[in-house]
């Protein structure tokens, strides 16, 4: 396996166990200055997944970490784009849906991608060079490598050769714009279906053949975006912007995405 994706999976691994251990009990919430959550289990995800990290030399982007000025980043071609806690709506909720998320990024690309979702301890990884993914589910946090290589089963996309379309999407409160999209896989005489979840398992989803498409008419941040990205790109799923129709880019100057679809 090759040592950064190693390392990264590890890294996931240990950070998985401290959310669970803050899951586990009365934690405070906090509001950033962006009026998004912050609890106890995304600064202690951060520090462990620094300490694994920090010692590779390479910089690290983190939801969780000072933003550093762009005077500097464009200057890195590879740096690390890190999530701690990918979901911390959901984690406040404790409905499970929630994921630690690390990606390799090379010149603006994700190559290697991890992807965890610690309450239900499985992991998936991808090496966008070697143009595989997996999935692993595992027994617990202290799983090693080895145990997680033979554990993990290889990830593939749904064939897609029916009427009947799975868009991954919210139940209850989906936009105009996602709702224009479906309307016009409608038209088409497709079947739609809209298949939920929280976080970056959405990415997991179309991943492992379990929905088609995913339409994303909403704000991200590259931290979000990432690691599903690049197990996306693993297994032939284009994750493509809105704006540019081209693949998203990591380090922009701005880390805030462009609405995308993930695809074929």
């Amino acid at each position: 396996m090759n040592k950064q994706l190693e390392i990264a999976i590890k890294a996931s691994l240990e950070a998985g166990k401290v959310i669970m251990n803050v899951y586990e009990t009365a934690f405070n919430v906090e509001i950033k200055d962006d009026k998004s959550p912050l609890t106890e289990a995304d600064k202690r995800a951060n520090n462990v997944i620094n300490l694994f990290l920090k010692p590779l030399g390479t910089p690290i982007i983190s939801e969780e970490n000072k933003q550093i000025d762009y005077t500097v980043r464009k200057t890195w071609n590879t740096c690390w784009v890190v999530d701690p806690v990918d979901g911390t709506k959901e984690f406040i909720k404790r409905n499970g849906e929630f994921t630690v998320n690390i990606a390799l990024v090379e010149n603006g690309i994700p190559k290697l991608g991890v992807i965890y979702v610690p309450a239900v301890k499985t992991i998936y990884y991808g090496n966008v060079e070697e143009g595989s993914a997996f999935k692993a589910e595992l027994g617990s946090h202290d799983t090693t490598i080895d145990e997680v290589l033979k554990l993990s089963k290889p990830i593939q996309p749904k064939l897609n050769t029916s009427k009947n379309i799975e868009v991954v999407g919210s139940r209850s409160h989906m936009n105009e714009d996602t709702l224009n999209f479906v309307e016009a896989l409608k038209n088409e005489g497709k079947e739609v279906e809209i298949v939920s979840k929280g976080s970056s398992l959405k990415f997991c989803l179309v991943a492992e053949g379990n929905a088609d498409v995913y339409p994303r008419y909403a704000p991200t941040m590259e931290w979000d975006t990432a690691a599903g990205q690049a197990i996306c790109n693993a297994v032939g799923i284009k994750v493509i912007s809105k704006d540019t129709n081209q693949p998203l880019k990591y380090n922009k100057e701005n880390l805030l995405n462009s609405y995308f679809l993930v695809s074929k």
